[in-house]
């Protein structure tokens, strides 16, 4: 059985190639699972390339370590430092056998795949990643992790549960509009007077660990957390992706007195908001990054 060991010394053996200037598709592992064919490699989809490197964190499969670019790999995990040796010397850093990875919903909008992944990694996690790929390689990464909370949230909803298959896929630019729009009129500009107008009635399904059900649900807390002094309030949007009716939203802005990044997933029915998920992750002080590449620059 292979180990991240695999990975890790596959990740090392592309990052020095990179730097020598030696142009390779083939990685150095244990052994023959470690090379990869480039024709098998670009016959894949970017979506499944995606899915199947966040596996190889579990795995330690070599053969998606030919999916990422050698010569250029931006890093946004401001834990992580820039490039493949960056992304090979976090994975040292866990615990032997510790790492879990299960993908339950991955997109492809354009050159980017976005996933909605169930880790353990350094402890359990829920998060976002999306790659970007430039002819057929990934050359850039982002993601957002929050821990996962012990308990459902109060209508029984997990983090990561719910529809995973996208359909529509003929209305994504449609979709995508309106949930920007209602991010932009409701999470950052506060136009509460336009919140009804997105939503079908009081339908509306949540998956924040904090939230219930039910627009009216969403308006509850909101109210609550005014009462106690907690602000939530979007300063800027800087990406958003779809397929068909699932829409991803990368924001930042502040949570109460912390500053943080805010990855929002919708789903969209029949032209109005009917689903959400998101993770929320607190936006390191700039001396603790360890790459400079900041948390978006999309």
């Amino acid at each position: 059985m292979t180990t991240i060991k695999t990975l890790v010394l596959g990740l090392i053996t592309l990052a020095v190639a990179a730097c020598s200037g030696n142009k390779t598709t083939d990685t150095a592992g244990e052994n023959d699972s470690t090379t990869t064919n480039i024709s098998t490699t670009m016959a894949k989809s970017n979506k499944e390339k995606g899915v199947e490197l966040l596996k190889a964190i579990e795995t330690g499969a070599g053969e998606p370590i030919a999916y990422i670019n050698p010569h250029q790999y931006t890093q946004h995990n401001l834990g992580a430092a820039d490039g493949l040796a960056g992304f090979g010397e976090l994975l040292k850093a866990l615990p032997p056998n510790s790492a879990k990875v299960k993908t339950v919903r991955a997109f492809e909008d354009g050159n980017y795949v976005f996933t909605h992944t169930e880790y353990d990694f350094f402890g359990p996690k829920i998060g976002f990643d999306i790659f970007r790929f430039e002819d057929g390689l990934i050359v850039e990464h982002w993601d957002n992790l929050q821990e996962t909370p012990k308990q459902p949230n109060p209508s029984g909803h997990t983090m990561i549960d719910g529809p995973a298959t996208s359909t529509d896929t003929a209305k994504t630019e449609e979709n995508k509009k309106l949930v920007r729009q209602f991010v932009d009129d409701i999470l950052v500009n506060g136009k509460m007077d336009k919140l009804a107008g997105y939503f079908n009635g009081d339908n509306y399904t949540q998956h924040n660990p904090q939230i219930p059900d039910q627009l009216s649900g969403l308006g509850k807390t909101l109210g609550e957390l005014s009462k106690q002094g907690v602000t939530l309030k979007y300063d800027t949007i800087h990406k958003v992706l779809g397929e068909g009716n699932f829409v991803l939203v990368v924001s930042e802005g502040h949570f109460g007195k912390s500053y943080n990044a805010f990855y929002d997933l919708f789903r969209v029915e029949n032209g109005k908001i009917a689903e959400h998920w998101d993770v929320i992750e607190p936006i390191p002080a700039k001396e603790n990054w360890k790459n400079g590449n900041g948390k978006f620059g999309f």
